[in-house]
């Protein structure tokens, strides 16, 4: 049995911004509003979050 190893991608379906955490909760196989909330939590912590966000909105493909 091969698995077909899943894109990491932006889904045209299920936004709130970007697609952002649609898409990495689809590659992973989580829940896009659980990794919605661990980005909000993970905002309090000091750190490039927000940064980052923005990069892989612009990096991360469409579907």
């Amino acid at each position: 049995m091969t698995m077909t190893p899943r894109r990491l991608v932006r889904p045209r379906q299920h936004r709130m911004i970007a697609g952002v955490c649609a898409g990495i909760g689809q590659r992973f196989g989580m829940s896009r509003n659980l990794v919605r909330v661990l980005f909000l939590l993970s905002c309090l912590l000091p750190g490039p979050q927000i940064l980052a966000y923005l990069a892989m909105w612009i990096i991360v493909p469409n579907e």
